[in-house]
Formats: C-alpha cells, sequence, structure tokens
C-alpha cells in the first residue's frame, strides 16, 4: 500500500495534470479531512515534494479563507535549467537537496527514469565515500555540472 504523503502528491498532481491554468487551488483542511489526516501532513507533502527544485511555485495564504495556490512551472528546458543552476545552488549540497533537483529534471521531463537514476547513485553519500565538507563540496560541482552539460545540449 502507498504511503499517505505518496498518494498525497500523486492526487494534487493529477489535479495539476487535469487542470488548463498549470496551477490549482487547494485548502489545507479540506485536503486534510479529504485523506483523514492532519494538515500538517499536507503542509509537509507540500513542503517536500512540490519544491522549487521540482518545478513548483507554492503561494500561501493561512487564516479562515485561507489557499494555498501550486503553480507548476511550463517553462522550455533552458529557461527551467538556466533558473535552477542560478538561484540557489550554492558551493555545498546535501544528499537530498541533490536529489531534489535531480528528481526536477525528470518531473520536467528532461531526463528519463534510467538517467534519473544513474544520477542519484552518482551524487549519493554511498558513491561520494569521502569526509564532510569535502563531499558536499563535490557534490554541489557535480550538481552543477550536469546542468550546465543539460544547458549546453538545449543549445545544440
Amino acid at each position: 500500500m502507498a504511503k499517505l504523503s505518496d498518494m498525497i502528491e500523486n492526487f494534487i498532481k493529477q489535479m495539476l495534470e487535469e487542470n488548463d491554468n498549470n496551477y490549482i487551488i487547494i485548502q489545507r483542511n479540506e485536503l486534510a479531512n479529504y485523506f483523514r489526516c492532519a494538515p500538517s501532513q499536507i503542509n509537509y507533502v507540500l513542503e517536500t515534494r512540490f519544491t522549487y527544485e521540482r518545478g513548483y511555485y507554492i503561494e500561501s495564504k493561512r487564516g479562515g479563507g485561507g489557499y494555498v495556490r501550486i503553480f507548476k512551472a511550463g517553462v522550455d528546458e533552458d529557461h527551467y535549467l538556466s533558473q535552477m543552476l542560478s538561484r540557489k545552488m550554492g558551493d555545498s549540497m546535501g544528499q537530498q537537496v541533490a536529489y531534489a533537483y535531480i528528481d526536477g529534471l525528470l518531473e520536467q521531463n528532461i531526463l528519463d527514469e534510467k538517467t534519473h537514476n544513474i544520477l542519484k547513485n552518482i551524487v549519493s553519500d554511498k558513491t561520494l565515500n569521502i569526509q564532510l565538507p569535502l563531499r558536499d563540496e563535490v557534490r554541489a560541482n557535480i550538481v552543477k555540472s550536469i546542468f550546465l552539460t543539460l544547458i549546453k545540449f538545449c543549445h545544440e
């Protein structure tokens, strides 16, 4: 049986696919009631599965009439790759952040499943078996190189 987080993520993604506007508006409490869970579970899914690195933007208004608006990036590959490269990538990167960037490439249909899995293995702690902080610095350089290479192929 799928985990609740996976079910919520898939439900939201299906709603996004069925909407022509590239965004949806949801209410945390209504979604929590639908899945019979706490609103904090919805927050967890939004914060971990619908990140900028994965190609989503979240706009949130709290309070009585509060809502969450989820946007799916509808941009071309080159723009997406350039934005990711220039926006948040620092000189050091943990495994989970690297995975989020690579997951975003899959979600934006820039990578196929096989390449996605290979790249995640390349940047894993197990593969980069060196001491911190050097491991996170090397990982950041690898992820940046992946994006630079993909940008280069967009221009060919």
